[in-house]
């Protein structure tokens, strides 16, 4: 049995997972935020009756991506908590995010498709937007303002850590 392998040189190093998975959220959200739905909203397509439905498609993938990012980025900060002297505000940060992922992927984003979808294909008409999207919009960006301080906070304490290692 010569198969033992030796940890000291395969160990993960969980704060580039940290730092990756955020990197890599953040960046992916904002471009989301200020460059495709605005592309999408100049080009009238926020108009069309099929909106709701590629809405519902664009931000059920991302969201789905989201999760996964917030999974790894609590899991991880577990993980540096235990090994490390990581505040356990970490922790903290790092489930306040995986919440407002659940909370993008089976609550506002199915209730907002919900509200677009047009059940009628002979009425052409456009409405205006019901009250409740709008306050739905308010929350995403509530949540989406929350979720951006708390990951650049996490991002930041991470890799002050990792450069100190």
């Amino acid at each position: 049995m010569d198969a033992i392998s030796d940890r000291g040189l395969k160990q993960i190093s969980w704060s580039t997972i940290v730092m990756f998975a955020l990197g890599f959220w953040l960046s992916g959200s904002l471009l989301l935020d200020s460059v495709i739905i605005p592309s999408l909203s100049a080009a009238g397509m926020m108009a069309s009756a099929g909106f709701a439905n590629a809405g519902y498609l664009i931000f059920g993938v991302f969201n789905r991506i989201e999760l996964l990012c917030a999974a790894a980025v609590l899991t991880s900060f577990l993980v540096l908590r235990r090994q490390n002297n990581f505040s356990p505000w970490t922790i903290v940060l790092g489930g306040l995010l995986l919440a407002i992922t659940l909370v993008y992927t089976y609550i506002l984003t199915p209730q907002m498709s919900g509200l677009g979808l047009q059940l009628n294909l002979f009425d052409e008409s456009l409405t205006n937007m019901p009250q409740e999207m709008i306050y739905m919009h308010w929350g995403y960006w509530s949540l989406e303002a929350i979720k951006f301080i708390a990951g650049v906070t996490l991002l930041r304490w991470c890799y002050r850590n990792s450069c100190t290692i």
